[in-house]
């Protein structure tokens, strides 16, 4: 049985206390230890890996019993859309995964609630200068470390070179660009781009690209509402109803893979996750570049995954090592050859391998310059009411600048006492 999470935060905290007074195994945190120091128990990993990816992600962690034969690794892939809140659930009942694979966003989340281990001087963390600063920094809440990094992203214009050529047009440097190429596009037989209108994390290059941002967390301050606001709804809008971008409000991301496979349109706004199947489809047409700039400059959200630690895992021992393998250079050296995803350690991409890979060796760049999201406790919830404004101006319902005006009175809500 798991112990509650009150007292687990506190023998978490002791059980970093006492490590880093010099225990010499590394500490008892969790009796993951059996007879003679050798590791055992049992880590459920929740992993939310999409469909293309779950089979390596599920390799490699079941591998890691080969090394540690005490050790059983429960592997449960889980969707994303309901992640968040069945690991929030399952804490609250004290029966959480021991290790979960956290999109960036929700770290300081569940570090806020107490539900996950802090892993400062803990073995889940090995060779931490190695990580880049960007990933690094999504695995921090109030000083202290609660997750590692898995891997990042940001996104990318995808294209279909074939009809670009097709069309005798370059790729596009800017949304403005796209507007003026319509007509070639229109006699190519495509529509120039896919705008997800169901997912507001892809609302995001917009926004950067005029200058603006979700809020100003070092201010306490909402900005989504304010003029670079309203000229991210306003670009997002004339883009679908002049006819440069088609779009939906459901099932967008089946829709956008499906239509740019059959070549129904030339462009979608993508990440690295999705480089497996857009090759898979187009094979050498693909073509990567950075996301078209708006009104003010080219910008992009930074992204990706982290490893957490359950706080009441009753082995964590064994859920640090199993961390400290999953994050380790050699096994994000082979997710990335195998999936194309982006590592977060620096020294793995002087891998040959890695190296060698053109759509990592293009992401790499974007990611250092992508735009940091705002790492507090209600990052996450700040999406959904960004997604019903967009719905209702997508569908008609409310002009660009209410729908600016409606999600940042949600904010407000949300945030209580900010501006």
């Amino acid at each position: 049985m798991r112990r509650s999470i009150g007292t687990t935060a506190v023998l978490a905290a002791l059980a970093v206390a006492a490590t880093a007074c010099g225990g010499d195994d590394g500490g008892d945190s969790g009796g993951g230890s059996g007879e003679g120091g050798e590791l055992s128990g049992t880590v459920t990993y929740w992993d939310t890996s999409n469909e293309t990816e779950a089979a390596v992600f599920e390799a490699v962690a079941k591998e890691f019993e080969d090394q540690h034969p005490g050790v059983t690794v429960d592997y449960v892939n889980v969707g994303f859309d309901d992640a968040q809140n069945r690991f929030k659930n399952a804490a609250g009942a004290n029966e959480a995964p021991d290790v979960m694979r956290t999109e960036v966003a929700w770290v300081a989340d569940f570090a806020s609630l107490g539900y996950l281990y802090p892993l400062d001087d803990t073995a889940a963390l090995e060779d931490q200068e190695d990580f880049l600063a960007e990933p690094w920094a999504s695995t921090q809440y109030e000083g202290q470390t609660y997750a590692v990094p898995q891997v990042t992203d940001t996104l990318a214009l995808f294209y279909n070179r074939a009809l670009l050529e097709e069309a005798g047009v370059e790729v596009p440097e800017s949304l403005d660009q796209i507007r003026e190429d319509a007509a070639a596009y229109e006699d190519a037989g495509t529509t120039p781009l896919y705008v997800r209108g169901d997912d507001p994390y892809w609302f995001l290059p917009f926004l950067y690209g005029e200058g603006g941002d979700l809020v100003d967390a070092g201010a306490q301050e909402v900005t989504v509402d304010n003029a670079a606001g309203v000229a991210a709804f306003e670009q997002m809008n004339d883009l679908v109803e002049s006819g440069v971008a088609i779009t939906d409000t459901s099932d967008g991301w089946e829709n956008m893979m499906s239509a740019f496979a059959d070549g129904d349109i030339a462009m979608m706004i993508n990440g690295p996750w999705a480089i497996a199947d857009a090759q898979a489809a187009l094979g050498e047409d693909l073509g990567v570049a950075p996301v078209p700039a708006g009104g003010e400059a080219q910008g992009s959200p930074l992204g990706g995954w982290n490893y957490g630690v359950y706080a009441g895992t009753p082995d964590a021992d064994a859920s640090f090592e199993f961390v400290k393998y999953m994050a380790s250079a050699e096994t994000q050296a082979r997710i990335t050859e195998e999936l194309s995803l982006l590592p977060t350690r620096e020294s793995v991409y002087a891998e040959p391998a890695v190296e060698g890979n053109e759509m990592v060796q293009f992401f790499k760049p974007a990611v250092d310059v992508a735009h940091e999201r705002p790492w507090i406790p209600q990052a996450q919830s700040l999406f959904e009411p960004l997604r019903t404004s967009n719905e209702a101006m997508l569908t008609g319902s409310a002009s660009p600048e209410q729908a600016a005006n409606d999600t940042g009175d949600a904010y407000r809500d949300l945030l209580e006492d900010w501006q």
